[in-house]
């Protein structure tokens, strides 16, 4: 259980980022145009990448043992710089929601959703470098990745389905301001994590 849960709250706070896919969902909620379609696609691609991200990293570390490090390194690095753009976007100020105009049919619904899932560099970084540099610590691969899966799905249907009660809320740039510096505040808080996590393995390490 605690394994799910840790992969739960890894992966909220990076899919909470503010983003165009984020946008786009909440979006399809307020016009409440194909809200359950756009959220299940956008979870599905992501328990996808995050299953490849989760047991490639593992297959990897088995026969290269230096890559679960490097991996960690390198999410660390990647958590610290995604955490300072929040920052540098709260600094800067935070853009209110604008629906637009209508997606119109469902085709062109997923089509939008798809590019901005499979074209956005981020969610790979997201859900196959960082999630699947984390979940080499674990032993029970299967529920961590689970509890990451299961962040994705909650958090794209409370969004699409919730977004008529955001909307006034988040159609005022300083409410994502705020929750530009909670979501800096998360990722450095989890990057510290990772290279303290290093280097305690480091320290009980032979010779050292």
């Amino acid at each position: 259980m605690q394994t799910y849960l840790t992969g739960l709250f890894t992966m909220l706070p990076l899919i909470v980022a503010i983003g165009a896919q984020n946008a786009f969902i909440l979006r399809q909620g307020l016009l409440r145009e194909h809200v359950f379609a756009v959220c299940l696609f956008c979870a599905v691609s992501d328990a996808v990448l995050i299953a490849f991200g989760v047991f490639s990293a593992g297959w990897l570390t088995g026969i290269a043992p230096w890559f679960s490090t490097a991996m960690t390194w390198g999410g660390a690095v990647f958590l610290f710089a995604y955490g300072a753009r929040s920052f540098l976007s709260a600094w800067r100020g935070g853009a209110a929601l604008r629906a637009g105009a209508r997606a119109g049919s469902l085709g062109a619904a997923i089509a939008t959703a798809a590019a901005l899932t499979f074209l956005n560099p981020h969610v790979y970084l997201d859900t196959v470098v960082l999630v699947g540099a984390i979940s080499a610590r674990f032993e029970d691969k299967t529920a961590y990745a689970a509890g990451a899966m299961s962040a994705s799905f909650l958090f794209f249907f409370t969004l699409g389905y919730g977004a008529r009660l955001l909307a006034p809320i988040f159609a005022r740039p300083r409410a994502w301001q705020v929750l530009d510096v909670l979501i800096g505040l998360v990722m450095w808080a989890i990057a510290l994590k990772l290279v303290t996590g290093v280097g305690a393995a480091a320290g009980l390490a032979p010779g050292a």
